[in-house]
């Protein structure tokens, strides 16, 4: 039986890459920006349109990323970390936010395990002193109303309905907002159901571009 550890395996391959290939040796944290986008856009696309190999090379792909801003961290002179300190974070915090798995609390249902969830996320984030904190603002623009929808019901703001169709673009995203609070009301994903119909609009272009 094998021992090589595959995850060890792929921080070294990535750890050669970096002393080893010109183009990575030039790359930083804010220039491998765009393709962790691409490679998460990627992965959603396998989840949601794929197949088990497209997911399990794009989680792949995904990976990579990581691994390649580790390794960038772990050279930086002031404040190095590498791949490990960031998996040993990660484990201490998924413990944390766990005590019904790891500390004797108990969560029979999914809301509960939701309030174990955010008493441990609040413990930490003690310095914060807004809901809309920690919401990154480069979401894409629907899931990003979706959570501060969210965020502003927690402080009793509800956004107002629609009243009448769109005439102005103020009015149109007065129009959009409705619609992604009814979307949060059902329990959907504004984002996905967005991007499930394009799909299907693709679809339609593509065999309307198909030869008679």
């Amino acid at each position: 039986m094998s021992t090589v550890d595959p995850l060890r395996e792929a921080a070294e391959t990535m750890r050669a890459v970096r002393d080893r290939c010109v183009w990575s040796q030039q790359i930083d944290h804010r220039a491998l920006v765009p393709y962790l986008v691409e490679e998460s856009a990627e992965v959603i696309d396998a989840v949601e349109a794929g197949s088990r190999d497209d997911l399990r090379e794009e989680l792949g792909d995904l990976l990579w990323q990581v691994l390649f801003h580790a390794e960038i961290a772990s050279r930086d002179e002031d404040d190095p970390f590498d791949i490990d300190d960031v998996a040993r974070v990660l484990t201490e915090k998924m413990v944390r936010r766990h005590p019904h798995v790891f500390a004797g609390e108990v969560a029979t249902t999914p809301e509960q395990v939701l309030v174990h969830w955010n008493a441990a996320k609040a413990a930490e984030k003690r310095t914060r002193t807004s809901v809309l904190d920690g919401v990154s603002e480069h979401m894409p623009s629907l899931a990003l109303a979706q959570k501060v929808l969210g965020r502003a019901a927690q402080v009793g703001v509800e956004a107002m309905p629609a009243a009448a169709p769109a005439r102005t673009e103020a009015e149109l995203g007065d129009a959009l907002l409705a619609l992604v609070a009814e979307a949060r009301g059902n329990g959907w994903d504004a984002e996905r159901a967005l991007r499930e119909r394009l799909r299907m609009l693709q679809a339609d272009v593509r065999a309307a571009e198909e030869p008679a």
